[in-house]
Formats: structure tokens, C-alpha cells, sequence
């Protein structure tokens, strides 16, 4: 088999699946076999990954990256690993935490040890982590050498898997780089996030809940161009290094949900406001001058199209969505009163 051959950890999740979706799509590099590692807990939809289910290029194994004896023998198979996999809710780690911290530190940790031992520093390992990390802040953006300081489960048990997969390059000398990206936003989003839980909430006749004063501030990034940016860390990146990855617009959630409104033809009075989320990070906001600096990134996807295009897809694809929802204590608080 000619080519580079690539492991995709939670490769059926939202942008797991569109890097997948990417690589093997017409722009692709075209050099690639891509191996898709998924659990397909709820948040993995195999029907994310149906527009390349038939390519010559594609493989799927169902499977847990807890799972070490799996792991190490698709790590053997592979020259590459990007790493998505990771519970990711923030709600659901307030809840129960436990999940969160097998799968996002002892998860990563078996693929690290993984490729340890199979391939020693020959291998290259992307983890693909967040801004959560980094905690809250007042004013100004996050550059990399910002320490870590997270403030729910989730952040956490994140930061610890950047810290395992920094402490892997220090330690054995792998060549690990590390991306924290902004919030997501696109097609094949679960609709327990805002912006997918706002457009099927509204689509479906209620209203959008909004945490607190709806007055969070978050940088809004295309799921589009974090798969572009993703593929300049993989392919021209550096061993050790992180890098943020922000798109460029920064918004209250109130004002997100505003936009979404107008996108959707809704109405004002559709925002109910609900009690805030405990320990919630009142800004997020990254410097993202590295990633433009040292390998050309800039986004692609104004938010102004990106937004309706976002709410077309998923206006024409309900039968993908309708079946994910579920009664999260958010979502319920932002239903309607009506029958």
C-alpha cells in the first residue's frame, strides 16, 4: 500500500468525521489511507461518514481507544495518528465526570504509549484539543505558552491529555503537536451544542435557551477551517509545538442567538434565559498569530454565509437530527409551553 497511512481517532464525530470527509473527498491530498477508530458512543454517527463509506481509501473498526491490545495493533498498521476521539460535553462532565476522564486521559494515554512502542519518535501524533483549556479571561487572547487553568471537568481532563502527549515529546522524544481550537461550528454538529440545538430548537417551533445573562463571549470558528488548519499542523507543524486555531469572530451568546434568529426568520421573543451552567467561563479568546505566522492559516468562512448555510443543512436534513435529540435539562428548559 503506497501512501501515508492514517489513524482518525473519533473519525465519526462532528469534525472527525469532516476531516475524514476532507481527506478523501475531491480536494483532498490524494496521498492518504485513513483508518477511522470510533467507539459510535451517542455522540458518533456512522451516517456522518456515508459520503465516503465506498472510497478505496477508507477502513472503519468500532472500537474504544481504552482498548489497548486494539490500539496497539492498529497503531502498528499506521504512520500517523490524528486524534479526535474525547467526550466533550461540558454538561455532561458537570453531571458525571467519570467517562470523561478514562476516555480523554487514559484514552490518550494508550495511544501515546501505543505509538511509543511501536514506532518511537518515527510516528506523528495530532491531538486535537480546545480553548477550554486555557480557562476564562477578561480581556485580551490566549497565546500557547499560556499555562493551562481549566474550570470544568471536561477542560480538565483535556488539559491533561495535552500535558501526557507534551510530556511524550519531552520524555521519549515523539513527534506530538497539539492544536486548541475555537468553537465549532457547521454541518453534522450534534444538537446538544448551542448553535445546532438553537437552529433544530427553532426549526422545530421552540425557543433557544441561553445560559445566565447570555452575555459569555466565544470565538466562532467553521468547522470547514479547522479541518484546513488541522492538515497545515499535520503536514508542515512542528514536534512539540501547539498551536491555537480561532476564526476570528468573537460574540456574546446572545448575540450568536440573535443571528441565529434572524437566519431561521424567527422571532425575538423565541431567547428564554435559564440558571447559568455552574463554574462557566465568562470569555474565551485565543491568539491564533502563530498558526498564521508559521504555517499561513487564516479563516475562510465568514460567519455572516456560514451561519445560513449552516441552517440550511440542517433545515434539509432533519431525518439526520431528529433521532439525536435528546432531553437534556438545557434543552428542556428552552422548550416551549406549547403542546
Amino acid at each position: 500500500m503506497s501512501g501515508i497511512r492514517l489513524l482518525v481517532t473519533g473519525g465519526a464525530g462532528f469534525i472527525g468525521s469532516h476531516y475524514v470527509r476532507t481527506l478523501l473527498g475531491p480536494d483532498g491530498p490524494g496521498d492518504v489511507h485513513v483508518t477511522v477508530l470510533d467507539k459510535v458512543t451517542y455522540a458518533g454517527n456512522l451516517a456522518n461518514l456515508r459520503p465516503v463509506a465506498g472510497h478505496p481509501a477508507y477502513h472503519f473498526v468500532r472500537g474504544d481507544i481504552c482498548d489497548g491490545p486494539l490500539v496497539d495493533r492498529l497503531v502498528a498498521e499506521h504512520d500517523q495518528v490524528v486524534h479526535f476521539a474525547a467526550e466533550s460535553h461540558v454538561d455532561r462532565s458537570i453531571a458525571d465526570g467519570g467517562d470523561f476522564v478514562r476516555t480523554n486521559a487514559l484514552g490518550t494515554w494508550t495511544l501515546l504509549e501505543a505509538v511509543r512502542r511501536r514506532h518511537g519518535d518515527r510516528a506523528l501524533f495530532v491531538h486535537v484539543s480546545t480553548d477550554e483549556v486555557y480557562g476564562s479571561i477578561d480581556e485580551g487572547s490566549w497565546p500557547e505558552t499560556d499555562p493551562v487553568l481549566p474550570s470544568s471537568p471536561y477542560a480538565a481532563t483535556k488539559a491533561a491529555s495535552d500535558l501526557l502527549a507534551l510530556a511524550f515529546v519531552r520524555t521519549h522524544g515523539l513527534d506530538v503537536r497539539v492544536t486548541r481550537c475555537a468553537n465549532n461550528y457547521g454541518p453534522y454538529q450534534h444538537p446538544e451544542k448551542l448553535v445546532p440545538l438553537a437552529i433544530t430548537n427553532l426549526l422545530d417551533g421552540d425557543r433557544v435557551p441561553l445560559y445566565g445573562d447570555g452575555r459569555h463571549v466565544r470565538d466562532w470558528l467553521h468547522v470547514d477551517d479547522h479541518v484546513r488548519a488541522l492538515e497545515l499542523v499535520r503536514t508542515r507543524g512542528r514536534r512539540g509545538e501547539v498551536y491555537n486555531i480561532g476564526g476570528g469572530t468573537q460574540l456574546t451568546n446572545r448575540e450568536m442567538a440573535d443571528r441565529l434568529l434572524d437566519a431561521c426568520g424567527a422571532a425575538p421573543d423565541r431567547i428564554r434565559y435559564v440558571a447559568d451552567r455552574k463554574g462557566h467561563d465568562r470569555r474565551y479568546a485565543v491568539d491564533w498569530s502563530k498558526i498564521r505566522r508559521e504555517l499561513g492559516y487564516a479563516p475562510r468562512h465568514d460567519l455572516d454565509a456560514g451561519l445560513p448555510e449552516t441552517v440550511a443543512w440542517y433545515r434539509a436534513n432533519r431525518s439526520w437530527w431528529e433521532s439525536l435529540k435528546q432531553p437534556s435539562p438545557v434543552a428542556q428548559a428552552g422548550r416551549s409551553d406549547r403542546p
